[in-house]
């Protein structure tokens, strides 16, 4: 397992992450302790989970239940030294919790002490605003996003400040170590950056976005600005909930599935997405390879990954995403990679 620097933190964590999103719906609390025991077994050192999670279905009364399996985990196994945990609050508009307001200054400080009691912890290592308060293109909102919707910038202004602010006062309370965003876009992470240096405030080290065959926005702006601004990616769905394992195709829906909750799986899933799954199936089977690791270590050898990470509802499929760490692929594997992505660059938008 390879360990790679948290922006310029200093933390170092391992390039798999393990994922927890299922533990409390899809996955039961023993379920979710086997899975980190396996995870820590086999070098990772790197859990993320959200004050959100359990998801699958997403509820009020499920909220935050996951980091409480987490927190169950760490009173028994007596580790947390061992243990990088990464968490985020809410954006605005998720009515689940406190009514949609979004990271605030007073909400910031009500999350982090929450999720502090519910992981049964003095601190949290990677603390991550999950979606901006303002318009944004991810969650497959691309084909219709609308960049000047709502987009004033002096209240955007405001509210980072505002952010990096309140996430001050909790580094300074050492209840967080360092801070990162999720489901960013390139101007929303330079204004984050120059907001902090201008009034010398916390930096982010890390942005949580979705990257995978199938979705690569991240290539080009979001790479340069990360890359040279020490800003660590943190891929979500590496396998596009799923999808590129090939278990969906002929419109499938395995027991236990997130389809049998999603039928499109969030939007990944559509009439456009279909052949080109088969297209990387096909370039997976040609070259001997398992579809997941192929997908996994090629997130893995991009040059600003910082982490992959990974969830399964079955043990069997955990160790297989982790042992994609131990994959380099090919130059005539990433060719044809190249050639697929070539004739489809982001069919999933």
């Amino acid at each position: 397992m390879k360990y790679n620097k948290l922006g310029d933190s200093g933390i170092k964590v391992s390039e798999i992450c393990l994922g927890s999103m299922t533990w409390g719906t899809q996955n039961s609390e023993i379920e979710g302790h086997a899975q980190m025991d396996l995870s820590i077994e086999r070098g990772v050192n790197f859990i993320d989970t959200a004050e959100m999670y359990p998801v699958n279905p997403i509820t009020a009364q499920g909220a935050g239940r996951t980091e409480e399996i987490i927190g169950t985990w760490l009173k028994s196994r007596k580790n947390r030294d061992k243990v990088i945990i990464a968490t985020k609050i809410v954006g605005r508009g998720s009515n689940t919790i406190r009514d949609g307001s979004g990271a605030t200054r007073q909400s910031i400080k009500i999350a982090v002490e929450d999720s502090l009691k519910r992981l049964q912890t003095d601190y949290i290592d990677l603390y991550q605003i999950h979606w901006p308060n303002r318009n944004s293109y991810h969650f497959r909102q691309s084909w219709n996003y609308n960049p000047a919707k709502k987009q004033n910038i002096n209240e955007t202004s405001d509210y980072i400040y505002e952010a990096l602010e309140a996430f001050q006062r909790m580094i300074e309370a050492g209840k967080i170590r360092t801070i990162g965003l999720s489901n960013e876009s390139c101007w929303g992470t330079a204004k984050f950056l120059e907001i902090a240096s201008a009034n010398d405030l916390p930096r982010v080290v890390s942005i949580q976005n979705e990257y995978n065959l199938l979705d690569r926005k991240y290539d080009l702006d979001l790479a340069e600005l990360t890359a040279n601004e020490k800003v660590g990616l943190l891929a979500f769905s590496p396998l596009a909930a799923g999808i590129l394992s090939g278990k969906y195709q002929g419109d499938k829906t395995p027991p236990g599935s997130r389809r049998n909750f999603s039928k499109d799986l969030g939007g990944r899933y559509t009439p456009e997405v279909i052949p080109v799954i088969d297209e990387y199936l096909q370039v997976a089977r040609k070259h001997g390879l398992d579809c997941c690791q192929m997908a996994i270590a090629f997130c893995l050898g991009r040059p600003f990954m910082t982490s992959a990470i990974i969830g399964a509802t079955k043990i069997e499929d955990l160790k297989v995403c982790i042992d994609s760490a131990g994959i380099s692929l090919s130059r005539e594997v990433l060719k044809d990679i190249a050639a697929v992505h070539r004739r489809s660059p982001n069919p999933m938008g």
